[in-house]
């Protein structure tokens, strides 16, 4: 692999004591007798490791290992790292490993080089503690920082949860399509609370990162959660600007299939698959249904949202949002009639507390007024019709949601918060709910 003409040097990871130091200040710290004198951490390099012969450079010989991503490096002649997905040059395996991280991890601040660089499959904190015992045996072991030690104690737990948690599993949009649990009484609990993994609810943290969602993407999914008392799933297809940090959702994908059944599952992603490349769009995110409790995240949906994000990284490990939404539509906690919708993601646990939950965090969303209501919103309303007008499942639309408000009304509140305004979508959807008031 070529070095890039104007390769971008990145000297991340400063905050850590084990950056590289420049030649005159290696040299500083050791005595005109060499290897005689003592050898700060600071001073053992991977220049030093080079210039020993303990390692020796190479294409594609550096590795990280990070929650389920992995990231290849090529160890330079003068001690530095080349990225080799982007070519990126990175002074030292700190400012290497947090860069990393952080792309899968917004929120990591270090990446401790030494313990999370592997050269040839060794992490490179025994390559240091090798060069210690090979040319200062009577050093203190404690120079090998324990930082790295517990970063690497740390880092293993958290790769085989990691690799216990993808072992034979395809990635696909299939993968949420699993059994849930009986639907239940859901009881928030604020995220500070929770000690050890139990089965209750989170509450959701202060809002973060932006996204835009347009308002027929939340009629389709409004409109399916609405139909049925089980929990239902789709597909969110759109847009991410690298520039912008800016996520466009533009399209929903209701999946008219029971959540347990695998064989059905595989056929709706294949026909999502086809529908999100002819529209030329992008898997985003997904949404789920709580019928009858709030639209907070539930203890299994920050592992499902955790794992979907990790899987829409993508392979040139950039950083990409993965959106969840839940819908509430028959929570009588709910304010009106209208179903409460809430946007969220979750932030990984820290490496010293691997299994600990992640974190949800609220997504602030600008809702973008649609004009008109697209015929294949429609099509997708009147196919959902079709497959639930004789499920057992199915919501009586002629009960009473209260006093004087009967579950179509509702449904028909719910929807008119999202709809656009004019008198064609009216008389569209009212054709709609003919065809449910026909269900019964």
């Amino acid at each position: 692999m070529e070095t890039p003409s104007s390769p971008q040097v990145v000297e991340d990871g400063a905050e850590e004591d084990e950056e590289e130091l420049s030649g005159g200040e290696e040299a500083d710290l050791r005595s005109s007798s060499g290897r005689g004198s003592l050898l700060t951490r600071r001073g053992i390099t991977l220049r030093v490791l080079l210039k020993d012969g303990l390692v020796e450079p190479g294409d594609g010989v550096l590795a990280i290992h990070y929650l389920g991503k992995n990231f290849v490096g090529d160890l330079l002649t003068d001690g530095k790292i080349r990225w080799v997905e982007t070519g990126q040059i990175f002074n030292s395996p700190s400012a290497w490993a947090t860069h990393c991280k952080r792309l899968v991890n917004p929120a990591k601040k270090s990446g401790c080089g030494w313990a999370s660089v592997r050269y040839r499959g060794q992490k490179l904190v025994q390559y240091k503690t090798t060069w210690l015992h090979k040319y200062q045996p009577s050093a203190d072991m404690s120079l090998v920082s324990e930082e790295d030690e517990d970063e690497e104690e740390e880092e293993g737990k958290t790769a085989i949860q990691a690799d216990e948690k993808n072992k034979n599993t395809k990635p696909g949009l299939n993968d949420v399509m699993v059994s849930r649990r009986a639907d239940r009484e859901r009881v928030p609990v604020r995220y500070c609370t929770l000690g050890v993994r139990d089965t209750t609810s989170c509450q959701l943290s202060q809002p973060s990162t932006d996204s835009r969602n347009y308002n027929q993407v939340c009629v389709l999914q409004d409109f399916h959660c609405h139909l049925t008392t089980s929990e239902v799933v789709g597909y969110l297809g759109g847009r991410w600007d690298t520039n912008t940090q800016l996520l466009t959702v533009l399209r929903a994908f209701p999946c008219r299939t029971r959540l347990a059944d695998r064989e059905a599952a595989s056929a709706v992603e294949e026909e999502i698959c086809q529908n999100l490349f002819m529209r030329g769009l992008s898997l985003v995110g997904w949404y789920h249904s709580h019928p009858r409790g709030p639209a907070l995240p539930s203890l299994q949906d920050i592992d499902s949202q955790m794992d979907h994000q990790l899987r829409l990284q993508g392979s040139n490990n950039g950083f990409q949002p993965c959106l969840g939404v839940i819908c509430g539509p028959y929570y009588h906690g709910n304010q009106g009639v209208a179903s409460t919708i809430t946007p969220f993601w979750v932030v990984p646990p820290p490496e010293q507390r691997p299994n600990d939950y992640g974190i949800p965090v609220a997504v602030e969303v600008t809702y973008v007024q649609d004009n008109f209501l697209t015929s294949d919103v429609l099509n997708e309303m009147m196919l959902l019709v079709d497959y639930y007008k004789s499920a057992p499942d199915l919501v009586q639309f002629n009960q009473y949601w209260c006093p004087e408000t009967t579950i179509m009304d509702k449904i028909k509140g719910s929807l008119s918060c999202h709809a656009p305004k004019d008198q064609a979508y009216s008389q569209i959807l009212e054709h709609v709910y003919s065809q449910l008031n026909s269900m019964h």
